[in-house]
């Protein structure tokens, strides 16, 4: 059984969607057709919005309704210090522990300013230095008195490529580079541990 052609048509647009597939792609189409008018109207104007209203900072180059974002435009965030992650959704993840953290009284960890690379080297993918931010970050370096980059990619095998990128790139200048920690997480059991995270928890100790 066929769908009415504005079904497919919302259903062809909802599957391009990353993670949504043509049979949920379906469902999230009937859910829309069968609720009410208002909510379909505030689904169509929320999307024309971040459209129209969202950009990205000039800085950072996070997502920002205003430039600089709110973070860059901070004065109390350490602008010496900078975070490197491949995704906007990484950022919000060091944000969110953030403000967790100092919600329980827990000592903060970061308060600089970030730099998303909006992707990963893949070479396999076609994805090189020049499709990602990598340009901006040695800019941003050059001008603004940055001392201390921390990269924060995943450990797999794009991030350890971008982490290793970057490592080369800034190997001539006075910034400090370091790379987030990684081994057992917090309430991990080692027994359960791989042997490279094992590994990398070793590597990673430090002085009580």
């Amino acid at each position: 059984m066929q769908y009415a052609e504005p079904i497919t048509r919302l259903v062809k647009a909802l599957s391009r969607l990353p993670g949504v597939g043509e049979k949920t792609a379906g469902r999230l189409a009937l859910y829309v057709l069968n609720t009410n008018r208002e909510y379909a109207e505030e689904l169509a104007r929320s999307l024309i919005n971040v459209k129209d209203n969202v950009r990205l900072c000039s800085e950072c180059m996070t997502f920002s309704e205003s430039d600089p974002c709110s973070i860059c435009g901070d004065d109390s965030r350490d602008k010496e210090v900078i975070c490197v992650v491949g995704d906007y959704k990484d950022m919000i993840a060091i944000e969110a522990s953030f403000t967790k953290s100092s919600a329980i009284n827990i000592r903060s960890v970061y308060n600089g300013r970030y730099h998303i690379l909006h992707g990963l080297l893949a070479p396999l993918k076609g994805i090189g230095p020049e499709e990602i931010k990598l340009k901006e970050l040695a800019k941003r370096i050059g001008n603004h008195g940055v001392k201390e980059v921390i990269i924060a990619t995943p450990f797999d095998g794009e991030g350890e490529a971008t982490a290793h990128y970057i490592g080369e790139l800034l190997k001539d200048t006075e910034v400090s580079l370091s790379r987030i920690a990684a081994g057992i997480p917090v309430g991990g059991s080692i027994e359960y541990m791989d042997a490279s995270t094992l590994s990398r928890a070793m590597d990673g100790r430090r002085k009580l």
